[in-house]
C-alpha cells in the first residue's frame, strides 16, 4: 500500500475514533502514529521526488549514493533545467528560450502559452532595460500577432505595453509586472513544463502530504482534542488545551 493510502487510512481511523468530541490522550495517538508502518523505501523515495523536482541536483546525487535510492529521471537533465529556470530568474529569456529548445524543441512548440509568457517576459525585459523603441517593434512583430488569436494574450499584452506609458514604474497599475516575482513565476511556468515533458511531476510530493496533514488536523479539530503539530519544520506533538 502507498504512502499516500497508509496516511489516508490512518486519517479515518483516527476520525472514526474521534467522533464525538473525545478527548485523546498523548498515549494513545502516539500508540496510534506508532501503529502505522511506512518503509523506508517509501520515505527516500518521497526525499528524491522533492530534491529531483525542485532541482537540487547535488544533493540528490549525494542521497543516491547514502540511501541506494535511485531517481526516476536522469540527474543530468537537472543540471539543464536548473540552466533554464536561472536564465528566466536573471532576465536572459533568449537564452532560456535557446536552451529549452536543445532540451525538447516539442515543448515550447505544443505550448503556446507558454510560449507566450516566455515572449511576454523578454517584453518586460526590453521595457526594464529602457529599450522603448526596440519594445514596441518586438511587441508588434512577435505579440500582437499571437494576440489576434487569443483574447487573453492580448490582454496581458496590452497590460504589459501600458508600462511604457508610465515614466514612474512606482504609480504604474500593472508595475508588479517588473517585480522579481514575475521573473520567478515565467520560471515556475517554464520548469514545470519541462518536468511535464520527462514524465515526471510538476511538484513535489512532499508540501502536498504536509498540507494533507494540515487540513487533517483540521477537520480532526472540529470533533477531538488531540496532541497535534503545530509547527511542520519540528513535528513536535503538542498537548490541546481541553
Amino acid at each position: 500500500m502507498s504512502l499516500f493510502w497508509l496516511v489516508i487510512r490512518q486519517l479515518a481511523e483516527i476520525e472514526a475514533m474521534a467522533a464525538n468530541k473525545k478527548v485523546i490522550t498523548r498515549e494513545e495517538w502516539e500508540k496510534k502514529l506508532n501503529d502505522v508502518k511506512i518503509r523506508k523505501e517509501d520515505m527516500n523515495k518521497l526525499v528524491m521526488n522533492f530534491l529531483v523536482t525542485e532541482g537540487y541536483v547535488e544533493a540528490a546525487e549525494k542521497f543516491r549514493m547514502e540511501s541506494g535510492t535511485e531517481p526516476d529521471i536522469d540527474l543530468a537533465t537537472i543540471t539543464d533545467r536548473m540552466a533554464v529556470k536561472k536564465a528566466v530568474q536573471s532576465g536572459n529569456v533568449e537564452d532560456a528560450i535557446e536552451k529549452v529548445n536543445d532540451l525538447n524543441p516539442e515543448i515550447l512548440d505544443t505550448n503556446p502559452q507558454l510560449f507566450f509568457h516566455l515572449q511576454q517576459q523578454r517584453l518586460i525585459e526590453l521595457i526594464r532595460n529602457g529599450k522603448v523603441e526596440e519594445a514596441l517593434e518586438f511587441a508588434q512583430e512577435e505579440l500582437a500577432p499571437r494576440g489576434e488569436e487569443n483574447q487573453s494574450f492580448l490582454e496581458e499584452l496590452e497590460r504589459t505595453v501600458a508600462l511604457l506609458a508610465f515614466e514612474d514604474v512606482s504609480n504604474c497599475p500593472v508595475g508588479d509586472l517588473l517585480d522579481i516575482s514575475q521573473r520567478l513565476k515565467t520560471a515556475s511556468e517554464v520548469n514545470a513544463a519541462i518536468l511535464t515533458s520527462q514524465s515526471h511531476e510538476k511538484d513535489p510530493k512532499l508540501p502536498s502530504l504536509l498540507k494533507m496533514l494540515q487540513w487533517a488536523q483540521n477537520q480532526l479539530d472540529e470533533k477531538a482534542a488531540y496532541p497535534r503539530i503545530n509547527d511542520l519544520s519540528t513535528a513536535i506533538l503538542e498537548d490541546s488545551a481541553v
